[in-house]
């Protein structure tokens, strides 16, 4: 990859604009701070900074640049953030000179799937097409989701793939292909093949609805890539890539259970709509829904199995600190049934315009079905009070323990005492160090002295004598532990420029503050060494050894005399 790509992408895009565009950031001096979304906390300790264009968070120890930050937060490769922010500033991704650039074995899997996914589409027969239309698809759904077609023949996409000079084992490892019998065959035959890509949009996997007249009555309906080097479903999305955006203005993500309910609510208007492939909502799904919003709205099928499955995606996506509703759909139907019924728009809008709250809806439907006030409330204990458990915030939870009090018309305290009799089936949620950032870095002024030197080194003129304060600095700390904080790596380096930032970029006399770091950790020192003379001089006494004790008194005395200039001249 050219390096001038890379550059003229930076050049195009500011720090600002990249992580502007996922999180809200405050000023904070010369740098700006928000609240890290990459993990959990109340207090800001995730920073920015415009002139370095990097950033760091004290809270995980994150760092980097835009495309650190990209690949953290979107969850792809290097190349994945190349390809967002290229596409984001407009740049075309350049390949060096001289040659074809070597690709290592995820490239050539990303090639791979992209071919096939054009091959399939280019399958796509007439047939196939009035069939997707009768299910409300529009002609420009079916091309902007790459609808395609795996046809009966048993190795065809195989001897396509291989006529791309891609060996069978890059086949296989891509999950299109099998091993037979009699060699490599297609992984999906009669299918509708829907592409499943990674947040950048990079094709990884594939979801096959059996389709055609050759096709075996006892297939499952639908069938999913394996896992592979780039397929992982219980991290991956069924539309994620085309729904971030959307999720981010919005502050809400939608969560249907097919594709077909995604393509129908997407057709709808619903762009924010995302799909899990072939697995339950799991955390991971959930960190990725968060990176962009707080809210999700569930909307699974409405029989039983749903039901259930809404109720074990709640608890997932409570577990990672989304808020949680439940979208109410006619009995029997899924969400692209609805969709296609006659208003069908307008009632998945009201489906998703009133959504309740997920301790409500379960409340709802539990009352509805309980033969009894007593079955009602054996079923609160053990089909919603599980769900409390999940709840991140107090605050919600004291609510809900008053919205089931007066559904089964107890006191809060009957509600708090048997939730509090529950057994505890997971351990509770990591929670950060919350305590302000000064307060966390006092117990190590080293490393504050040598932040503040490395942050001013950033700077074209420093606002301290630099030359003086590193000399100084390796006095009152050593030349050893010098020479050990001048070696530290890059990306600790930054974190420490980051650090003198938040502590000093708002400081009236930076020239003072530096002279009382000094002065306090030369004192430091100075004790210590005062503490080790007097234990020898202990064992000197101790041994009669009168020339000793005689240099220890020496060096005792000229100690204590510098301890006591420093503390006169403080």
């Amino acid at each position: 990859m050219a390096e001038d790509t890379v550059q003229k992408i930076k050049d195009k895009l500011s720090i600002v604009d990249v992580v502007s565009s996922y999180i809200k950031l405050d000023r904070a001096g010369v740098a700006l701070r928000a609240r890290c979304p990459f993990h959990s906390e109340k207090t800001p300790s995730f920073y920015v900074s415009p002139e370095r264009a990097t950033f760091h968070c004290f809270g995980c120890n994150l760092g980097g640049d835009i495309f650190t930050f990209v690949e953290q937060i979107e969850g792809v490769d290097f190349k994945g953030a190349l390809k967002i922010l290229a596409d984001k500033a407009g740049v075309e991704i350049v390949y060096e000179r001289g040659g074809k650039e070597k690709k290592d074995e995820r490239d050539q899997l990303f090639e791979l799937l992209e071919a096939a996914t054009i091959f399939y589409g280019s399958r796509l027969n007439d047939q196939a097409r009035e069939y997707l239309r009768g299910r409300g698809l529009t002609d420009a759904t079916i091309k902007e989701f790459r609808l395609g077609l795996a046809g009966s023949a048993w190795t065809e996409a195989c001897d396509h793939l291989r006529s791309r000079k891609f060996s069978d084992k890059e086949v296989l490892d891509a999950g299109v292909g099998k091993k037979g019998e009699r060699g490599m065959l297609d992984k999906f035959r009669n299918r509708i093949m829907f592409p499943i890509s990674d947040p950048a949009g990079r094709v990884i996997g594939f979801s096959g609805r059996i389709f055609g007249e050759n096709a075996s009555p006892d297939a499952p309906k639908y069938l999913n890539s394996p896992e592979t080097a780039l397929f992982h479903k219980s991290h991956i999305l069924y539309g994620f890539d085309k729904a971030k955006l959307a999720i981010r203005k919005l502050n809400c993500a939608i969560l249907v259970e097919g594709q077909m309910d995604l393509l129908m609510s997407h057709q709808a208007g619903w762009s924010n709509t995302v799909a899990v492939s072939g697995t339950a909502f799991t955390a991971e799904h959930g960190k990725l829904i968060k990176r962009m919003s707080d809210n999700l709205v569930i909307a699974l099928d409405a029989d039983q199995a749903g039901i259930k499955a809404a109720g074990r995606a709640a608890r997932a996506a409570l577990q990672g600190g989304l808020n949680v509703k439940v979208a109410a759909l006619p009995e029997g139907m899924d969400p692209a049934d609805l969709i296609l019924s006659p208003d069908g728009a307008d009632k998945w809008k009201a489906a998703i315009r009133d959504s309740k709250d997920v301790i409500t809806f379960l409340l709802d439907v539990l009352e509805r079905h309980a033969k009894s006030p007593d079955n009602f409330r054996r079923s609160v204990e053990l089909a919603v009070l599980p769900f409390i458990s999940d709840v991140q915030s107090p605050i919600a939870r004291e609510q809900y323990f008053r919205e089931i009090a007066q559904r089964l018309h107890v006191s809060e305290a009957a509600v708090s005492d048997a939730f509090s009799k529950m057994p505890k089936s997971a351990a509770p949620a990591h929670i950060s160090d919350e305590r302000p950032l000064i307060q966390r870095v006092n117990g190590d002024r080293i490393q504050q002295a040598f932040a503040l030197l490395v942050w001013q080194e950033a700077f074209p003129k420093s606002l301290i004598n630099l030359e003086t304060y590193a000399k100084e600095l390796e006095e009152a700390i050593g030349s050893d532990e010098f020479l050990r904080l001048r070696s530290l790596p890059i990306l600790e380096l930054e974190r420490l420029r980051f650090l003198a930032d938040a502590l000093h970029a708002q400081s009236g006399n930076l020239q003072t503050e530096s002279q009382v770091l000094l002065r306090i950790l030369l004192e430091e020192r100075l004790r210590r060494e005062l503490a080790e003379v007097g234990q020898a001089l202990k064992k000197a006494e101790e041994d009669g050894n009168a020339e000793e004790v005689g240099r220890l008194l020496t060096v005792n005395k000229m100690l204590t005399t510098r301890i006591a200039l420093l503390r006169k001249t403080s």
